[in-house]
């Protein structure tokens, strides 16, 4: 069905997945609108209308996603944090039925991808390549040196992921950290790759695969390549795990066996990335729903993307103006 508005609203930006997702479709025809809980989020002085929107965990947090898309007439949804899939997709009736669509998986695949044993036990079922991973607190030290410490749940951008290469660094950091919470997950050794799809009517597009580098857990270089047999596994993984919209997932090579350690059923903070080699997964998601197009033709293009910092220059006025008003018109705004 043809969508007459080509608002679009885009949560958390703030943060890097919200702000990719607002690059990948400025210069576009689909009209992103800014969400974020904190007055200070950049991505809130980019766009063209900019809404304070409320944490994820407050009660409301849906119906003020009602009011500010419903003012702005988006029929399009995209989350921009890990921590608001769950409500979104609990509250996916509830948008439709106000004619949003958001841009989010079911729950049960919420839950995979969100749970580091989930997303195990979901590749380990299904015979695809896992790293071995045990909870923490039950954990006897199985995998030897190295091994990764992570959160099992609620993780983002490697914080609190650890590398221990000795007994005596994994009883200091198990000290401090909570193990009811944590993993501990076999070391892979290998080139690192960030992968992203688009599945639409049950069917994967792509993948677009980039091999990366990685500072503070945010890739800051990323070389994409063309691999065949990457390509027929990723698919394979996707079409079971059938997410709707973008999913990103991140593996490590090791003797040319790719194994999944991270499944984000959501956009990346590549996704600006990815759209400058010729993959835009927002695009091709609204290009889906606002114009039935279920086949969108892509060309991805072998480059090497380098990420940098880029100033933003805010007036005080402008700050102002959103914490009285919850919202600003930013007509000549660009990132």
């Amino acid at each position: 069905m043809k969508r007459q508005s080509n608002s679009v609203a885009v949560t958390a930006v703030g943060g890097g997945v919200g702000q990719s997702i607002v690059k990948a479709l400025q210069k576009t025809e689909y009209n992103p609108v800014g969400i974020n809980s904190e007055v200070l989020g950049a991505g809130l002085y980019v766009t063209k209308r900019s809404y304070i929107g409320l944490n994820a965990t407050d009660p409301r947090f849906v119906d003020r996603l009602i009011q500010i898309c419903s003012k702005e007439k988006c029929t399009v949804l995209f989350p921009g944090l890990d921590a608001e899939l769950a409500p979104l997709s609990s509250g996916a009736e509830k948008l439709k039925n106000s004619k949003i669509i958001p841009i989010v998986s079911d729950p049960d695949v919420i839950g995979i991808c969100g749970d580091k044993l989930k997303t195990c036990e979901f590749l380990k079922k299904n015979n695809f390549p896992y790293p071995k991973t045990y909870r923490l607190s039950q954990y006897d030290g199985e995998l030897g040196f190295p091994v990764i410490l992570k959160p099992q749940k609620g993780g983002h951008r490697s914080i609190g992921t650890y590398k221990v290469c000795s007994n005596e660094q994994f009883e200091t950091l198990t000290k401090n950290i909570d193990l009811n919470n944590y993993v501990a997950q076999e070391y892979i050794d290998g080139d690192e790759y960030t992968c992203g799809t688009v599945t639409l009517e049950k069917q994967c597009i792509g993948p677009i695969i980039m091999k990366r580098e990685l500072r503070d857990g945010d890739t800051v270089k990323a070389f994409v390549v063309k691999d065949d047999q990457l390509t027929s596994f990723l698919k394979r993984v996707i079409n079971v795990l059938k997410p709707f919209g973008a999913c990103n997932l991140q593996l490590r090579l090791r003797e040319n066996t790719p194994y999944i350690f991270e499944l984000n059923a959501r956009c990346s903070g590549t996704t600006a990335s990815r759209a400058l080699a010729g993959f835009n997964e927002p695009r091709m998601i609204c290009d889906y729903i606002f114009k039935d197009i279920r086949n969108p033709q892509y060309n991805i293009k072998e480059i090497v993307v380098l990420r940098y910092w880029k100033e933003l220059v805010v007036g005080y006025d402008k700050v102002e103006e959103m914490k009285l008003k919850g919202y600003i018109s930013n007509e000549e705004a660009e990132l």
